[in-house]
């Protein structure tokens, strides 16, 4: 799946990345660590607390790979949350692979302030060119990155490249459910400035043809719409201190912008979940 534009479309996600409003709103109401959908045990439950779990989820399908000294690639680590956990949990060495500088240097300066320097490697770049050789990592992780990707087709080739013999890929991503049209999510996906979502169906038949074996994927599309719902209520019951870091019209447009995502996870239009497969 390639977007128009090619690499126009890593500049677009940068930018997006670093406008101030889109930084505001992880940091206040998406708590700034782990920006990605969660997974929820309960109605109400803190945005952040969700998706640390999810985390922890997909952290549970590698676990036999997550050993002290393993090597990790992030690919689309944002603020590094994913990547603190693993590092602090497993004693791996994470390599937190991302295309915006402005999350880069707060990903770093995150990390000195809790002694993880040493066990993260943040670098700034697009994971259309990842720049390390053949079979150098024993995972490859990524959540809700692939989204932003101009050709995602490209993105998992690189992906499994870099996996050692036995590795093992993980990640999810948001995604249109299979056989839904583009134009039925225009709207929808206009705030993440891409022109349409992978499917499931693409995603399988891609790490299909690239070679990976054991290939699962675990669907959670039922948690989608109760997380913006909850992301609606956090800026609702927040709208007041928000102003004050964003601006209003993004404020607005935020919140036309999650009541379409409740609406066509509602729909049964949008589909999230784990992939998980190995490399032969």
């Amino acid at each position: 799946m390639t977007f128009k534009g090619g690499s126009r479309g890593e500049d677009v996600a940068r930018d997006y990345y670093e406008t101030s409003d889109v930084d505001a709103f992880y940091a206040h109401v998406w708590g700034g660590e782990d920006i990605h959908n969660g997974i929820y045990a309960e109605a109400g439950e803190a945005v952040a607390n969700a998706s640390r779990r999810t985390v922890e989820r997909v952290a549970g399908k590698v676990a036999d790979l997550l050993k002290p000294g393993a090597a990790v690639l992030d690919m689309g680590s944002g603020y590094g949350g994913p990547a603190r956990y693993l590092a602090a949990t497993f004693d791996c060495t994470v390599t937190a692979l991302n295309i915006s500088e402005a999350q880069n240097r707060h990903h770093r300066d995150v990390n000195a302030e809790r002694g993880l320097a040493g066990l993260i490697d943040v670098v700034t770049g697009s994971f259309q060119n990842v720049p390390y050789d053949d079979g150098h990592f024993d995972v490859v992780w990524s959540q809700e990155a692939f989204c932003h990707s101009p050709d995602r087709a490209r993105t998992v080739t690189e992906a499994v490249r870099v996996l050692k013999p036995g590795g093992a890929l993980v990640f999810t991503d948001l995604m249109a459910a299979d056989g839904v049209p583009a134009e039925t999510l225009e709207a929808v996906v206009s705030r993440l400035r891409t022109n349409e979502l992978a499917t499931p169906e693409f995603y399988l038949r891609s790490l299909a043809a690239s070679g990976m074996a054991r290939i699962e994927f675990d669907d959670l599309s039922e948690q989608m719409g109760h997380h913006y719902e909850r992301l609606i209520e956090e800026v609702r019951a927040h709208e007041q201190e928000l102003r004050a870091v964003i601006s209003p019209d993004y404020l607005t447009a935020l919140l036309t912008s999650l009541t379409l995502w409740v609406d066509a996870a509602d729909r049964g239009q949008l589909r999230w979940g784990i992939f998980h497969c190995r490399r032969s």
